[in-house]
């Protein structure tokens, strides 16, 4: 079987980084969910709570609840499966949480039907080789994203949240289904704002990612639907 991006082709993951409901239903109302999937992070999660993960899903959208997970394995392992059985598309758990707690995920939605997909954070994507360091982390920032991508495989998850940067490393050594999701994708030209090791769509897929997470690019367009059809032809050129 080849990689998530050459068997499905909606690799665009658009972010919906609001504070409310409100925004999000605006911008779920303009987006085509034949062109993309969303994800909901921590922000819109606490603020509008488990609706609008069933907004989203009846908008047609396949969710990423991008929650990152990280707590005694027995809490993160209830977590999961509480997103799982939401009916999400993904869900993500802090790899660095350890061995125990990532077996403990993996087992909690092993017989769940339509289970999601499964998949550890690395090294987030704001960090910087100094601020690894200053949290007692020795040795280069690539090397302690393959440590903790083998964890994951090794305890049996999906693949991980990975920067582009990495991406061509992590397939090579751990194979084509090892799914690598990526955020920090900026178009052509745009501010990096608050990510530091960033890439244009094309590039991050043809260094090997299969899922791009795209926020400010889409959600500030005057025409969100366009882009998202801009970066998906670019993709398939």
């Amino acid at each position: 079987m080849g990689s998530p991006s050459q068997t499905n082709p909606k690799q665009i993951v658009v972010a919906l980084d609001f504070d409310s409901i409100s925004p999000c239903e605006q911008l779920l109302n303009r987006l085509d969910p034949s062109l993309c999937r969303v994800k909901i992070g921590k922000e819109l999660f606490t603020s509008a709570g488990p609706k609008v993960v069933e907004l989203a899903q009846a908008h047609g959208f396949d969710v990423f609840l991008d929650l990152k997970f990280h707590d005694i394995p027995v809490t993160v392992a209830k977590a999961v499966k509480a997103a799982a059985n939401l009916g999400v598309w993904m869900v993500n758990v802090h790899a660095s949480g350890g061995r125990r707690m990532l077996d403990a995920a993996v087992e909690a939605i092993a017989n769940v039907q339509n289970r999601p997909i499964l998949i550890g954070v690395t090294v987030l994507t704001s960090m910087e080789q100094s601020e690894l360091e200053q949290i007692g982390v020795a040795g280069p920032l690539d090397q302690q994203v393959v440590r903790l991508a083998k964890l994951v495989r090794d305890s049996g998850l999906d693949g991980v949240v990975c920067s582009a940067q990495e991406a061509r490393q992590l397939k090579t050594n751990f194979g084509s289904d090892f799914v690598l999701v990526t955020p920090g994708i900026r178009l052509p030209g745009a501010a990096a704002d608050d990510q530091r090791r960033i890439v244009t769509p094309a590039d991050a897929v043809s260094l090997g990612s299969d899922y791009l997470v795209i926020g400010r690019p889409i959600t500030q367009a005057a025409d969100p639907v366009a882009v998202c059809r801009q970066i998906a032809e670019s993709l398939s050129a």
